[in-house]
This record gives C-alpha cells, sequence and structure tokens, in this order.
C-alpha cells in the first residue's frame, strides 16, 4: 500500500531501490535511484511508460555531471548557468550504457530542480531517473493526495512525500546534441529566453 513518507523514510526507500513520490520545483515526480537499473525498470512499468520514451535524470548540483558518462558541451554549460536551478531539463550526448538505462539510446536528459528539499534528497542518494507523477498520458499530479488517489493499490510505488501543493509548469527540454538545437518540449523557459543563451535555431 503506497504511504506517506517523512523525509528519512524517502531517502531510505530510493536508496534501498524502491520509487519514491517527490514534489519538485513545477509539479510532483516519481523516481528511482539510477545506482538501481531495476528500480529504474519499475518505473517505466509503474506508469504504464514505454520504454522507448526516456527518463530524465535529475542531479542535486552542476558538479556531479563530471561523474556521469555524459558530453557536457558549452552549450549545455551556458544554459545551465543560465537557467539551474530550475525548470529545464538539457539533453546531451550520453555512453550508450546509460543512456539505456534511462530508455534512450545515445543522449540523456539532466536537470537540477529548483526544490531544496528534492536537491537533498538527490545529493543523499545520487542521481534519479524522475518523470512527472501521473499514469502515462494522464495530467501530472500536483499534491500528494492526487499521487495517491493515482497510484492506489499499486504497491511498486513506496510512498510519496509530501511537500504541499505544486502547480508550476513542465520543465522545457532542449536537445543540445542536435545542430541546430532543438525544443524538445515547450515548458516554464519561454523560446526567445532559450535562444538568447543559444543563438537562433
Amino acid at each position: 500500500m503506497t504511504t506517506r513518507l517523512d523525509r528519512a523514510g524517502a531517502i531510505e526507500a530510493l536508496a534501498s531501490g524502491a520509487i519514491v513520490a517527490l514534489a519538485s520545483d513545477t509539479v510532483y515526480g516519481v523516481g528511482a535511484a539510477i545506482a538501481h537499473p531495476e528500480a529504474v525498470a519499475r518505473l517505466f512499468r509503474l506508469k504504464d511508460r514505454p520504454t522507448s520514451v526516456a527518463l530524465p535524470v535529475i542531479l542535486d548540483d552542476v558538479a556531479t555531471i563530471a561523474s556521469l558518462a555524459v558530453t557536457w558541451s558549452a552549450r549545455a554549460a551556458a544554459l545551465a548557468d543560465a537557467y539551474w536551478p530550475g525548470a529545464l531539463t538539457i539533453v546531451v550526448a550520453a555512453n550508450a550504457a546509460f543512456a539505456r538505462l534511462v530508455g534512450a539510446t545515445s543522449a540523456v536528459g539532466l536537470r537540477v530542480p529548483d526544490d531544496e528539499t528534492l536537491r537533498a534528497i538527490v545529493a543523499a542518494v545520487g542521481p534519479i531517473a524522475f518523470t512527472s507523477a501521473n499514469r502515462h498520458g494522464e495530467a501530472p499530479c500536483t499534491s500528494a493526495a492526487a499521487v495517491l488517489a493515482a497510484f492506489a493499490g499499486d504497491d511498486a510505488l513506496a510512498g510519496v512525500l509530501d511537500g504541499g501543493e505544486r502547480s508550476g509548469a513542465v520543465s522545457s527540454v532542449v536537445d543540445v546534441t542536435t545542430e541546430p538545437w532543438r525544443l524538445v518540449r515547450a515548458g516554464a523557459i519561454p523560446l526567445d529566453e532559450l535562444a538568447r543563451v543559444l543563438g537562433p535555431r
């Protein structure tokens, strides 16, 4: 049965390979530590998400990128300097093993969220594969109660850490592995602001 967790309980669950729902700076998400590939695989099943739709990865700090098997380009660094922590997911080239872990082939979306509690949890357990808390194709949950209702009776979700109401816009997603760069998903960061950092497409 899905339950409400405190911060210590959420960290313990994630560190043990469980899936936990957490409030982000935008909406609620469900996440699994990438140190537990089997938990990441269960995350796809929990959401009824096609394995071809890659999961983004959240970090506690841009410095964590040095420990990941990704190519951190000048364009990615410029975006991170401008908008992290914040509602921007940056898609960068990654080695095949890391990419496959989250359902991709050669690239991974990374984000440092603008939420101190969430970043502290990520700092404790390591990078987390993290996606909006909802069944695939449904609206994201904006409260802990909505998460509990959406996943009622599903033991794949260990619990939810209540962070209050969240109703922010979803993160913008930008792919900097292509030339020109590509807006994958419109979101909280307007296109014209992104273009000011990256130049016109």
